[in-house]
């Protein structure tokens, strides 16, 4: 593709298990410097998705273009200096120290004829640094709280240095403290010229944190746009199932979604039906 644009570009992703199309034509694009949020009900598409951005599940069609170039055309190596994820439960080796975890982070940067440099100690020290972790370097992660372990994670990610940052969920068993603290992380990630999308079940702080959101149902995109133009009533009643309310915070107008007591629709119901 030429001119493809800086930061994430997917277009007609189509995935599927056996036997079911899992995601089926997805497409969005995420300027560098932006945050994406993919919402929608559980079992919608939404981590498929993602994987499908991160290499990690092969799409039957479609193109997903990072920093400009095409990922599925790239070798492991290159991609992984592109893309990074964080998975939603990720595992760590047992005793592993925050520092040693954010080492692993330069693994794509590694090779025969290319062992650890000055360059790398500095993409961990400016990780840690920007996730307020260096005061933990030498701690076991097993022994951290939490909301610690997601910034020693997210650290690990950033130490990777790629143009476009995927979060998988990344505040999911967090206290509302830790997920502000999270979702802060992230807008400063982008801030710093990162791409970010994530995948996220809170569909307010999405909305609050995300410069897009993206709404799946049954594997598609049913919308896409501006958090404050695009969840309304009705999204909400397509996506979840649900009578709501959409109000708007008195800090920075963000949507706020109040579900109406005892107004569970069977099945969602298409926008604007």
């Amino acid at each position: 593709m030429k001119n493809a644009p800086s930061g994430l570009d997917v277009r007609g992703l189509h995935v599927s298990y056996p036997g079911r199309a899992v995601v089926k034509d997805a497409g969005f694009t995420v300027p560098a410097g932006q945050v994406a949020s993919i919402v929608g009900p559980n079992g919608c598409g939404k981590s498929t998705l993602l994987r499908a951005v991160a290499r990690l599940h092969r799409p039957e069609s479609g193109t997903v273009h990072a920093d400009g170039a095409d990922l599925w055309a790239l070798g492991r190596r290159p991609a992984a200096q592109r893309v990074a994820l964080l998975p939603q439960s990720p595992r760590a080796p047992e005793a592993v120290t925050v520092a040693g975890l954010v080492r692993y982070g330069r693994h794509p940067h590694q090779g025969l004829l290319r062992q650890w440099s000055r360059e790398d100690e500095a993409a961990v020290r400016d990780a840690l640094e920007a996730t307020g972790t260096t005061g933990l370097a030498g701690e076991r992660l097993d022994r951290l709280s939490g909301g610690q372990r997601q910034r020693c994670w997210l650290a690990m990610v950033l130490a990777q240095q790629t143009p476009v940052v995927l979060l998988d969920e990344p505040t999911s068993a967090l206290d509302l403290g830790h997920v502000v603290e999270v979702l802060e992380l992230v807008r400063e990630v982008a801030r710093a010229g990162r791409t970010v999308v994530m995948v996220q079940h809170d569909l307010a702080a999405a909305a609050r944190y995300s410069d897009l959101l993206v709404a799946m149902k049954d594997g598609s995109v049913v919308a896409q746009g501006a958090p404050r133009t695009t969840v309304t009533a009705s999204l909400v009643r397509e996506l979840y199932g649900v009578e709501a309310d959409v109000l708007r915070a008195p800090v920075d107008g963000s949507p706020v979604v109040v579900a109406r007591a005892g107004a569970r629709v069977t099945e969602g119901v298409p926008a604007g039906a």
